[in-house]
């Protein structure tokens, strides 16, 4: 294995030169769990933790490291190391945090592509879709959806799911899978190249897992027996891995997620809805928000069934999240920001009853 086989760069290696980083050595996070970290290289892995410094002048979850990062670290003892800097991120995967308002989860980062995992049974959901490929958009990831379990279900129905998928998204790849006969495993094997990071997205009992130990043909993963009562597989993966594959490529696992809340995504929800988007252009006013004003191309596109009913309606649901969620982030750092000013007050009323 080289660096590059774990998507190391010239980008990379320039910032590292120019940064005076060549001192320390250069690794990727591959795991994270409570702030400590394991990080490889392409011959060993060391349990990992910050540096006091980087720590304690870390403003935000961005200052921290993630998974798929890449970091610059010191060994100090056999497979144990420091993190002293990390390196910039060529991109972020992140969700709203679930339960916490106007905070940001950061999935991944350092990704090239997502790859949506929906299965064609109980799973499968159009709006949820969106939702994936917003995400992805704004990340700068380029999504690949992978339509898994279609051994349950027949070529009929999958056709179905098929069109469906193709009225509502376009510019897209769509795969289909089967973890039990094996088909269009070939097929998605030809997509993952060497060096390249390929994250899975997507609800527990997908697949996910199962679909990396195929890929790696090795049981790295462990995985549960479908479960009769809900028609999905067990909730098994608990933290995010990465791992390089013998024949090339790079998969980031992830634990299922329930919610996949959208944050400050104007750029992903343009590109995902650019359908919609395109009659924008024709719209009476400049600032109509497409939702009752007199004039409304995309309106009038809707009621003429030009565009699809229910993806307008997802549209406008997740636009919603998205102003909601960046007022909620102005409100914040407006209260930090009088907090900050009334600190400031009484420090200086302090110093001045001194005297």
């Amino acid at each position: 294995m080289t660096y590059e086989d774990l998507g190391y760069n010239h980008i990379l290696e320039s910032y590292r030169i120019e940064q005076n980083l060549d001192s320390f050595a250069v690794g990727r996070v591959i795991s994270e769990h409570k702030e400590r970290y394991v990080v490889k290289t392409p011959t060993k892995e060391f349990d990992s933790e910050l540096i006091g410094n980087l720590r304690f002048t870390a403003e935000s979850r961005y200052d921290f490291p993630a998974v798929g990062d890449w970091v610059a670290f010191s060994e100090y003892d056999e497979k144990k190391a420091l993190i002293h800097a990390i390196y910039p991120r060529s991109s972020v995967i992140e969700r709203q945090a679930v339960g916490k308002s106007g905070q940001v989860q950061i999935i991944a980062v350092n990704i090239d592509y997502g790859m949506i995992v929906q299965s064609v049974n109980r799973d499968f959901n159009i709006n949820r879709l969106e939702r994936y490929l917003t995400i992805c958009y704004a990340s700068n990831v380029e999504p690949i959806i992978l339509l898994s379990k279609i051994d349950l279900i027949t070529a009929t129905e999958l056709e179905t799911l098929l069109n469906l998928i193709a009225e509502r998204i376009k510019d897209v790849r769509v795969i289909a899978v089967s973890n039990e006969s094996d088909a269009g495993l070939d097929q998605l094997t030809s997509l993952i190249n060497t060096g390249k990071t390929y994250c899975l997205l997507g609800s527990s009992g997908v697949g996910k897992s199962t679909l990396i130990n195929k890929l790696s043909g090795k049981q790295l993963m462990s995985t549960g027996a479908i479960s009769e009562s809900i028609d999905r597989g067990k909730h098994i993966t608990s933290h995010r891995e990465l791992i390089v594959l013998e024949n090339g490529g790079i998969l980031i696992d992830n634990p299922g997620m329930r919610e996949v809340g959208i944050a400050n995504t104007a750029s992903g929800l343009e590109m995902t809805f650019d359908g919609i988007m395109q009659y924008a252009e024709n719209c009476r006013f400049k600032d109509c928000t497409h939702q009752h004003e007199k004039g409304c191309a995309i309106l009038e596109a809707v009621e003429n069934g030009e565009i699809d009913a229910n993806s307008y309606a997802n549209f406008q649901k997740m636009q919603r999240e998205k102003t909601h969620f960046e007022s909620t982030v102005q409100e914040k750092k407006n209260k930090d920001k009088s907090f900050g000013k009334m600190v400031k007050n009484v420090k200086k009323q302090r110093k001045d009853n001194k005297f």
